[in-house]
């Protein structure tokens, strides 16, 4: 990650930017650890955030490979050095970590350290993480160059900055996780209202039914067709509020395998042939993919439910510095200024809505008997 020594302002200015860049708790942990060793030219660095039972809930290295990171084995204990800088909240800067009295050990895989360099991060009172480094590079062949009184004063810059962006992320996602429980709990009552009055008259229809079936069958047969469209309206309300439900694998996925996975359910569950592509998508800000991700159903909706399509492609490219979404099908089609004088919208205006929420534009091309395509280009990543 780490890709030689750096100095002076220009490099201090793009180690506290890469920091306030990110709003992830874990990507902000890499990019101080990363900034950490590279600014200050060691070979290796770490970042500790502690539990509260002796451990680390969470911690991130730099400078050592995958496999040796897996060969290392369990978390680190909070122990010997690393409980010194979390419990007296200084700065630990010794020549020799192994001839530190305090020094316990480390596992056989574990890379050899010498020279040391950490310091707390702190959040007021609070400590928040330890941040630390080992073996300063040096260009003298005999060695021992060690780390300096200025490398101490440069990381203690780096850790305040740190302390901010890991509070904003934490903030971050905190207030990103209680969005998601008000939205769950909203169409928690948005479902049980709706699925419970389309459930109330599909039990009165269907006793309408039974009670016509011997003097009046003609009668009682549609009232079993009322039955049937019933059935399906409360189906469609399930399959709403799971689609509304479902952006919460934007966090974990990315947009461009929540898409593929969603497309590939509906493909499953429809005669139509849907299929999805996508090339040089970059990550986009939560916003934007939600956006995308909410359009793409919707559209999909449409053309499964209505077009009478038998086959429905997704497409999402990159543009721009930004991305565009595409959703084609081979269906009807429909007249667009007809379906507007109507008062039929089709859940265009919502996707248009959603577009220009994130500074994004939204365009419809489709005409009878020649298919639809949905078209959404957003800005960002």
């Amino acid at each position: 990650m780490s890709q030689g020594p750096r100095s002076g302002l220009a490099a201090v200015s793009s180690a506290l930017l890469a920091m306030s860049r990110h709003l992830e708790v874990r990507d902000v942990l890499k990019t101080i650890v990363a900034s950490a060793r590279e600014l200050l030219d060691a070979q290796y660095a770490a970042l500790g955030v502690p539990d509260d039972h002796g451990g680390f809930a969470q911690f991130v290295v730099d400078g050592v490979s995958e496999e040796q990171w897996r060969a290392i084995g369990p978390l680190p204990r909070q122990h010997g050095i690393l409980a010194a800088m979390l419990q007296e909240a200084k700065a630990e800067r010794l020549a020799d970590v192994r001839k530190d009295p305090r020094f316990e050990g480390w596992p056989s895989a574990h890379p050899e350290m010498s020279d040391f360099l950490g310091l707390p991060i702190r959040d007021g009172d609070e400590v928040i993480g330890a941040l630390f480094l080992a073996n300063k590079n040096c260009t003298n062949s005999e060695g021992g160059c060690g780390f300096t009184e200025d490398d101490e004063d440069l990381l203690a810059i780096l850790a305040q900055h740190a302390a901010i962006a890991l509070t904003n992320a934490r903030l971050y996602e905190r207030s990103r996780e209680l969005t998601i429980a008000e939205e769950r709990s909203r169409l928690a009552h948005e479902l049980h209202d709706a699925v419970s009055q389309k459930l109330f008259s599909l039990r009165l229809t269907a006793q309408a039914a039974a009670a016509l079936v011997d003097r009046d069958p003609s009668r009682a047969k549609g009232e079993l067709h009322q039955v049937a469209a019933l059935a399906a309206e409360a189906a469609d309300e399930l399959r709403a509020a799971v689609v509304e439900l479902r952006p919460a694998a934007l966090d974990e996925d990315g947009l461009v395998a929540t898409l593929r996975t969603h497309v590939q359910v509906l493909d499953r569950a429809h005669d139509a042939r849907v299929t999805f592509a996508s090339c040089g998508v970059r990550a986009l800000p939560a916003a934007q993919e939600e956006a995308v991700l909410r359009v793409a159903q919707e559209a999909l909706h449409n053309a499964l439910r209505h077009s009478g399509a038998f086959r429905v492609d997704v497409t999402l490219e990159r543009r721009a510095g930004g991305a565009v979404l595409r959703v084609t099908d081979d269906g009807t089609g429909f007249d667009p200024p007809s379906i507007r004088r109507d008062g039929r919208h089709l859940g265009l205006v919502s996707m248009r809505d959603r577009a220009s929420g994130v500074g994004g534009a939204l365009t419809v091309e489709s005409a009878p008997g020649k298919g639809t395509t949905i078209e959404m280009e957003v800005p960002g990543g």
